[in-house]
């Protein structure tokens, strides 16, 4: 979830964010490896970004959420469950391709005759599913109701430098900045930028986006039903634009199955049809010899532990380097996500960076950091720390194997360097307070979490560290400087080299631990083929390639 105002996760969305798991690509098969050692091949260069198209047609699919969406309006589809439905019904004027790179959409052309504008020419014949066309004044409508401080989107940061939406001609919009803002037009790509029927959206009101106020857009899959509790179905758009991504699969239905066990039981018994992970659930090995295959994805998420206090003893960017220099990332990976993990020495890895010059140099100052631990040099940081009698205390959620087991090791590597390390498990229903509530957090000074950004360049979410962030609970600046230059800078490997030199300081000061990307893990029916694998499926039409297999 990348710069987005956090104080619109419920306790509900958090819980189930934390249970599941989501990213998904193809690596290697699982081998069956001794424990302790990595069971799966999650190579960078063999995560999948596709798996093979289906060719055959399908009456219905049944696909597991691992909760059920708050929203389904585009501007309040912040999360895991709420992107993967509305990917497959709400599109933009462009949008995010499997491979994680950008194209057009809804916009036939996009030109900018200057730093601060941007001009939509609208695709001709592009329909909502209830047959009337679609208009400059439905995008207008769209991005505008994003723009402003009181706006209620959940993805205000696109938005922050927007000064003017406008109708420039019968199928043209105008997107007017105030400052160069290089996350805007990338931003575009995700749900920030799906545009909704004007007409269906204001006489639905608050309603729209919920069971009572349906949705209208133009994807390749529109709303049929929502049942509260039960399910979400979609059907096959008869009349979709593209024709590349006609469905073969007539109806989709999204089931809500929160408990991991459930989960994978229905999964083997083929009652549901396939799911998205961005945890591995803890009986991911049972999956292995079923009839539904696994495929590792290419990914935006990563695990983390965040820093919540501006004060006590993990306050202290120093403690902070020294429990790091102690922590083992590979047992990590290995022990608590039972191989289905990468150590990273940052916060974005390699599915951030591209092929291009500006990825180059991601790749090069990935590769110059050093990732086994060093208790002698964590003792030595401890040292320069001053006084850290005080424990840590980090929240965990309760009911999550991957919580405890990671607070299992992070103590163990506190205690070998000489901190004190507690855990304080919060119940699954309240874990969701702790990004929104101080009061929740008081007494905690750190919990762990996934995050993910939304495009391929860490500068989408190295933003999240400027000091007005609402996810910069520490109120971190240590690299605002460099982050302000860099979202105004354009040009992407000048844009690069600032954030690099950000990225030195957040990983020195570590406002958050990284600790592991996650590869998506997709699992599908052997029956079916053709989701897509990587982070695209958060704002791709991921389902509209599944087919039978024949």
């Amino acid at each position: 979830m990348s710069i987005r105002r956090l104080t619109l996760l419920g306790a509900a969305t958090v819980a189930a964010l934390t249970l599941t798991a989501c990213a998904g690509g193809g690596g290697g098969a699982p081998s069956g490896t001794a424990a302790g050692q990595a069971k799966f091949d999650l190579d960078p260069a063999k995560l999948a970004t596709t798996t093979p198209a289906g060719t055959a047609a399908v009456p219905e699919v049944t696909w597991n959420l691992p909760y059920e969406p708050m929203s389904i309006d585009p501007m309040l589809s912040f999360n895991y469950a709420e992107n993967t439905v509305d990917s497959n019904m709400c599109e933009g004027l462009t949008r995010i391709t499997p491979d994680l790179e950008i194209e057009n959409a809804l916009a036939e052309q996009v030109e900018s005759p200057n730093d601060t504008t941007y001009v939509y020419t609208l695709r001709d014949g592009v329909q909502f599913w209830d047959g009337s066309p679609l208009t400059a004044a439905d995008v207008v409508y769209s991005l505008e109701r994003q723009v402003g401080a009181d706006a209620p989107t959940y993805w205000t940061d696109y938005f922050t430098n927007v000064e003017s939406v406008t109708q420039t001609g019968d199928a043209e919009v105008t997107v007017t900045l105030s400052t160069p803002d290089a996350l805007f037009a990338q931003g575009m790509s995700s749900a920030a930028g799906a545009i909704v029927q004007k007409a269906a959206a204001e006489a639905a009101g608050e309603q729209f986006g919920t069971p009572k106020g349906g949705m209208m857009c133009t994807g390749p899959f529109q709303l049929d039903s929502w049942e509260p509790g039960k399910a979400i179905t979609l059907v096959k758009n008869e009349n979709y634009w593209d024709d590349a991504l006609i469905p073969k699969v007539e109806k989709l239905s999204f089931s809500f199955i929160a408990d991991e066990s459930t989960a994978i039981n229905a999964l083997r018994s083929g009652d549901v049809d396939g799911q998205f992970f961005y945890l591995p659930p803890a009986g991911l090995s049972q999956l292995e010899g079923s009839d539904a295959s696994i495929t590792f994805g290419k990914s935006y998420i990563f695990w983390s532990l965040r820093a919540i206090q501006e004060t006590g003893t993990f306050s202290n960017p120093k403690v902070r380097e020294a429990l790091l220099a102690a922590i083992d990332s590979q047992a990590i990976a290995d022990v608590v996500f039972q191989g289905a993990a990468i150590p990273s020495p940052v916060l974005t890895g390699p599915a951030y960076y591209g092929d291009d010059e500006a990825g180059k140099l991601f790749q090069a100052a990935y590769d110059g950091y050093e990732l086994k631990p060093d208790i002698e040099r964590a003792k030595a940081l401890l040292a320069e720390a001053g006084d850290v009698s005080a424990p840590i205390v980090l929240g965990v959620q309760g009911s999550s194997a991957v919580h405890e087991q990671t607070a299992n090791l992070i103590q163990a590597a506190g205690q070998a360097i000489g901190l004190t390390i507690e855990t304080k498990v919060i119940p699954v229903e309240q874990f969701g307070n702790l990004y929104f509530d101080p009061k929740a957090r008081e007494g905690l000074d750190g919990f762990f979490t996934t995050y993910y950004g939304n495009v391929t360049d860490p500068l989408d979410v190295y933003t999240t560290f400027m000091p007005d962030s609402t996810n910069n609970f520490i109120k971190y600046d240590g690299a605002a400087a460099e982050l302000t230059e860099a979202r105004a800078t354009l040009d992407p490997v000048k844009r690069a080299e600032l954030t690099i030199a950000a990225q030195e300081k957040i990983t020195r000061d570590l406002p958050w631990f990284p600790m592991g990307d996650l590869p998506v893990i997709l699992v599908q029916n052997n029956e079916i083929s053709g989701a897509t694998a990587s982070s695209a499926y958060l704002g791709y039409p991921w389902a509209a390639t599944i087919g039978g297999v024949e």
